[in-house]
């Protein structure tokens, strides 16, 4: 028996959440080319078990039905504006208040509980995935119909923009399936000319060890330099390739309190964060999904956006600092930092 997917979408809008229903969809020949591209970087997970990743049956052979969810965390209305602050670390809006890991998988638990409950006489069985697990979310959100596949591979929602985290219900349930998203992005290559590292390749496909986001977050000890010198203020992600669609002018802000971002985290001052102990660290990014980077890579991240900031005044915090560091990725950082704040205050003494 095939189900109807209304009532499921109801229950979806009471939590805040969009549903669309699909079935498994096969990416494994597309992951194995992408890992055997190295385009991974360090993310050995993303190469641990392509056929179980690149298609759930192989999970779980007893699923039926793909309940693909987003939710909205669109917080900032020109979230790109902050990359001009150099005295402020640029934070993407993510991640500028809790963890959606934990927000949004407890929702989907609380939707999987009514499921379970509306269903019971269906003895249905089901397994819920936010980002935790070998699914890969995006093709099975645009099979889906929640949006179509941007250029920079992220999904495109008509109402959200690219602003949203996407998660999946998979079911034993026989539920009826939505329409696929065609894709609207015409010949705009805005995403694409935008990245600061030029991290896509030729078939437009994310180069992960280019990436900003992967660099801040992932990555562990030094970065390149050459890689550092384009990262600007960004200290946390990067939103540039999202920010910078149009259909962003769409986007409606969230209505999520948990997703609204925390004054504090908007603009943060470098100077102020650079002296952040761990005890601080992990106080000031209470449940936020920084703290799981812990506090020498982030500060490594805040060193980088001071050497790129051409502020001298940064050069005798971040002396101050190699007398009372010990990682070694934070002491090659800032005398990094520190030789190109000197050299850019050479330069600018010559050119007056």
């Amino acid at each position: 028996m095939k189900y109807s997917n209304e009532k499921l979408k109801q229950k979806a809008v009471e939590l805040g959440l969009e549903l669309r229903v699909t079935r498994p969809v096969d990416n494994i020949e597309g992951l194995k080319k992408y890992i055997e591209k190295n385009y991974h970087a360090s993310m050995t997970w993303l190469a641990d078990k392509p056929e179980v990743r690149g298609n759930l049956k192989n999970m779980w052979p007893k699923g039926v039905s793909v309940l693909a969810f987003s939710m909205n965390y669109h917080n900032l209305k020109n979230p790109l504006d902050r990359l001009e602050n150099k005295e402020d670390g640029y934070i993407s809006c993510y991640s500028l208040n809790q963890d959606y890991h934990d927000v949004f998988k407890k929702r989907l638990k609380e939707f999987a509980r009514w499921m379970v409950s509306e269903f019971k006489e269906d003895d249905v069985a089901l397994k819920v995935f936010v980002d935790t697990a070998p699914v890969m979310e995006r093709p099975l959100a645009q099979e889906a119909g929640l949006g179509w596949r941007g250029k920079h591979g992220c999904v495109i929602n008509r109402t959200y923009g690219g602003w949203v985290f996407l998660g999946v219900i998979y079911t034993t349930l026989d539920i009826q399936e939505d329409e696929s998203a065609k894709n609207h992005c015409g010949t705009c290559t805005r995403c694409l000319d935008i990245c600061p590292t030029n991290a896509f390749d030729e078939n437009n496909v994310l180069d992960a060890r280019k990436c900003i986001s992967y660099l801040t977050i992932e990555h562990h000890g030094m970065i390149d330099k050459e890689l550092m010198d384009k990262m600007g203020n960004r200290i946390y992600g990067c939103d540039d390739c999202i920010g910078i669609c149009p259909w962003n002018k769409f986007a409606k802000l969230t209505q999520e309190i948990k997703y609204q971002a925390r004054p504090e985290l908007i603009s943060p001052k470098l100077e102020e964060l650079i002296k952040l102990d761990d005890s601080e660290f992990r106080k000031f990014f209470t449940k936020s999904p920084i703290k799981r980077i812990k506090r020498d890579r982030f500060i490594r991240n805040v060193i980088i956006a001071m050497g790129n900031s051409g502020l001298s005044k940064y050069i005798s915090i971040l002396e101050n600092l190699l007398a009372v560091e010990t990682d070694e990725t934070i002491l090659k950082t800032a005398k990094w930092a520190i030789n190109k704040l000197k050299e850019n205050s050479i330069k600018i003494s010559i050119d007056k």
